[in-house]
């Protein structure tokens, strides 16, 4: 008997506590709320086709030469960035018309030579000093006597979504809609040669890392995998590293998909013991590792992977409008919640 009331108030205590965090799940689903949906319609709507397959088309073309960290081709992407950003009216960080941090010889390997990341920022209005990045790399793998390797879905897909995103937000701004925390968009070098580009900047950050509130990173997301070929399935799209961290950061993610873009979020390799190891293989690792929340956003791995065949006719561009869609209203969501996104995972 004594023994039947203890299994018994076990029980109890167990369902309570099933009971306590069920709810603690739900309240903070209900805490998630966008002021104003229509708003960031509005200018996720900015984000367009068209300007996508222009970006993605001149930075996977011959004049940029596979974009190789520190070489000819990616100092010409660096410049394509710059001028970009200035005409569209996003500032740089560093000041002026400098939009390089710059990262010396000595970082990288015996062959290979100095590089930078490129930076654009648009300053918060009620949080400034709190930073939300979203990055994703620039450089590919450059050219051989035979071919040139032309990286676009890997990952001028990426950086073309940093662009329009970055001038989504700028609009936004200019029209009175600016965020309440500031954004950093961050394309990095090298992370083709290790993630170097990003183990830079978080050893060398423009903003301290403690007031680093997440970093979004995007790395290959104009294409469809095998997986989802065969299930006949484009709508969708990797999430890795949501949760790993934050609760919170799953829960927004999504919210935010299922308020603006019904895509199907797939999460086989967000795994533990994922045997791809995608969690640690592109930037954002880097400052997950750090204790800063992440979210990478991958549509996974095809047969033009790593090979000269990967050109800009194959992107999907409707496809990567609405995941750059995704990614813009996470941002904002970030950007303008009553509190800074809470980590309970370390």
């Amino acid at each position: 008997m004594k023994a039947l009331l203890i299994a018994s108030a076990l029980t109890l205590v167990g369902s309570c506590a099933n009971h306590s965090y069920t709810q603690k799940i739900e309240n903070l689903k209900e805490s998630i709320v966008f002021d104003s949906p229509e708003t960031v319609v509005k200018y996720s709507n900015t984000i367009s086709p068209d300007e996508l397959s222009e970006h993605v088309h001149t930075l996977s073309s011959e004049d940029f030469e596979g974009r190789e960290t520190g070489r000819q081709g990616f100092h010409k992407a660096s410049k394509f960035l710059k001028d970009f950003y200035i005409n569209n009216g996003v500032l740089s960080p560093l000041g002026g018309d400098n939009y390089y941090q710059n990262i010396p010889k000595s970082y990288f390997t015996k062959d290979s030579p100095a590089s930078q990341n490129v930076v654009a920022f648009i300053e918060g209005s009620e949080h400034p000093e709190e930073i939300i990045i979203v990055s994703g790399h620039l450089d590919h793998l450059g050219t051989t006597d035979e071919a040139t390797y032309y990286g676009a879905d890997d990952n001028a897909s990426g950086t073309a979504a940093l662009m329009e995103m970055a001038q989504a937000f700028a609009i936004a701004k200019k029209e009175g809609h600016g965020p309440k925390r500031s954004i950093l968009f961050l394309h990095l070098t090298a992370e083709e040669s290790g993630l170097l580009g990003s183990n830079y900047y978080v050893k060398n950050p423009i903003y301290a890392l403690e007031n680093t509130v997440v970093n979004l990173n995007i790395d290959m997301i104009g294409r469809v995998d095998s997986i989802h070929k065969e299930k006949q399935d484009e709508n969708y799209i990797y999430i890795i590293g949501a949760d790993r961290l934050s609760t919170e950061l799953h829960y927004i993610s999504e919210i935010t998909n299922n308020l603006f873009t019904n895509l199907n979020l797939d999460y086989r390799y967000n795994a533990e013991d994922d045997a791809n190891r995608y969690y640690y293989r592109s930037d954002h690792y880097n400052f997950a590792y750090q204790g800063i929340p992440v979210i990478f956003y991958f549509n996974g791995e095809h047969e033009d992977y790593h090979k000269p065949t990967d050109t800009p006719d194959k992107i999907n561009y409707g496809l990567l409008q609405k995941r750059a869609q995704l990614i813009f209203a996470t941002t904002w969501y970030l950007a303008n919640s009553k509190d800074r996104l809470k980590i309970d995972k370390m």
